[in-house]
């Protein structure tokens, strides 16, 4: 076995028991991939590594995965290079999970009593401003609204749910009543966002569990109300890395890596389409990505139902892990590159791949569609994840700047739903830029007049 040094050093002092070094061969896993063989974890790990018997990454090899994957892509999807009118309503960031990567949330206790404490920056909306905003995004033109948001103690998955979490304490509750803001429940939430046959993608495996504690529900239960409450899709995020070893280290409270897949399954059983992501370039090494990986193909064999896969680079700068010294830096380029690469390869059973600009910026977001990736995200008129986390770049993105882009790097803009069912080609000479597909929309860009305020 050769030797092997991870790329950003600081990931070697966590004594994983999984590690890159394979005895497989760079060549021959380039080989199988290029002729379309279902690849094994070894041979993942071959590739996003350039061969672990160098340190480092060989730029040669690169090319020839990047290649490899960019011709896959071409193969399955074309030269489309799809995005979604979408808004990003998340309902609080109060959150005790506790989870090292994110910034995204605050302590709960800060939503607690009439005055904030001084350094609170946080919000909680109720059902009622839900509505208002997406109601508001909805005559602008949205197709769908995502909602991602913390594990507010108070919030439950219904009344009935809010019932037993009072008579037995309920792990991580506390009545709303003790808080400036009552979030409502998840099936109010969910009902307040379902306006006028907009797609509501929401409630992550994550949240489906904190809509059952204290229960013996199960997740089949939670997203079949959700679905009639007007839930459509569910974002495949909390996934992180789907090792636990990896997610001791960046998130030991969340669910464990077989509660996201329960999750999902239950999700598609009960006739609900899903995305996936991962979250990389932290504390994880080659072998847990390419695991995690695996993870997701067996759950598209088993489901079907995964639209899209998200590469996510962790972005490092304000969060805990950062602060407290596990880390300091995340993802380098060449490696946001192979990922979504070997990403490509690997999946040979998902056919969207998506290039986050919010993650990685225009010039490399660009880059990825050209590295295995198809899609390139929405308009996103509201983000605050990465914002809060230290991300650099923009909060939302137009139709006209979609196209602009696209067809500068030789390739076709066009709007899709949000399960990638609907397609509109925009011809940049004769259509109009503004969205189409919403039920709402018209053509008229979605930013003629300020958008809705995103927080309390």
């Amino acid at each position: 076995m050769g030797r092997y040094r991870p790329t950003n050093v600081p990931r070697d002092r966590f004594h994983f028991a999984h590690t890159p070094p394979s005895d497989q061969s760079f060549e021959n896993a380039l080989a199988k991939a290029r002729a379309g063989e279902r690849l094994t974890v070894d041979d993942g790990v071959e590739l996003l590594t350039t061969g672990t018997e160098f340190e480092g990454i060989d730029p040669e090899r690169k090319e020839l995965v990047l290649e490899a994957a960019d011709q896959r892509r071409a193969e399955v999807v074309g030269e489309d290079v799809t995005f979604v009118a979408n808004l990003n309503n998340n309902v609080t960031t109060a959150c005790n999970t506790g989870c090292l990567f994110c910034n995204f949330k605050d302590p709960a206790g800060e939503f607690e009593g009439e005055v904030p404490p001084p350094e609170a920056q946080g919000f909680t909306k109720t059902p009622e401003e839900s509505r208002r905003i997406v109601s508001d995004a909805v005559e602008r033109g949205i197709y769908e609204v995502t909602s991602v948001s913390g594990l507010h103690p108070a919030l439950a998955l219904n009344d009935e749910h809010l019932e037993v979490l009072e008579a037995n304490g309920g792990p991580n509750y506390k009545p709303a009543s003790r808080y400036r803001t009552d979030p409502g429940t998840y099936v109010e939430q969910i009902r307040a966002m379902a306006v006028d046959g907009v797609h509501v993608h929401s409630m992550t495996p994550e949240e489906a569990y904190h809509g059952k504690r204290g229960t013996d529900w199960s997740y089949e239960q939670v997203y079949r109300e959700l679905g009639e409450a007007g839930l459509d899709s569910v974002p495949g995020t909390a996934a992180e890395i789907l090792v636990d070893e990896v997610r001791d280290v960046i998130c030991p409270q969340k669910i464990r890596s077989g509660d996201w897949v329960d999750a999902m399954e239950a999700a598609a059983r009960v006739g609900m389409d899903m995305t996936a992501t991962i979250m990389y370039g932290h504390v994880e090494n080659e072998r847990h990505r390419v695991m995690h990986l695996d993870v997701v193909r067996e759950l598209q064999d088993r489901t079907g139902a995964i639209t899209e896969f998200v590469p996510l680079s962790f972005v490092h700068a304000n969060t805990p892990l950062a602060e407290k010294g596990i880390i300091d830096s995340g993802a380098t380029q060449d490696e946001d590159e192979l990922l979504m690469a070997v990403s490509r390869l690997y999946l040979d059973n998902v056919e969207n791949l998506q290039s986050s600009w919010v993650k990685f910026g225009d010039e490399l977001g660009l880059k990825m569609l050209s590295c295995g990736a198809n899609d390139f995200m929405g308009t996103i008129l509201s983000e605050e994840i990465t914002k809060r986390a230290g991300g650099e770049f923009g909060e939302f993105r137009s139709v006209r700047e979609y196209v602009e882009m696209i067809t500068a790097i030789g390739r076709r803009p066009v709007e899709r739903s949000t399960d990638y069912r609907q397609h509109r080609p925009i011809d940049p000479e004769t259509d109009l830029l503004g969205p189409m597909l919403g039920p709402k929309a018209d053509g008229t860009p979605l930013m003629d007049a300020p958008v809705a305020p995103a927080d309390d």
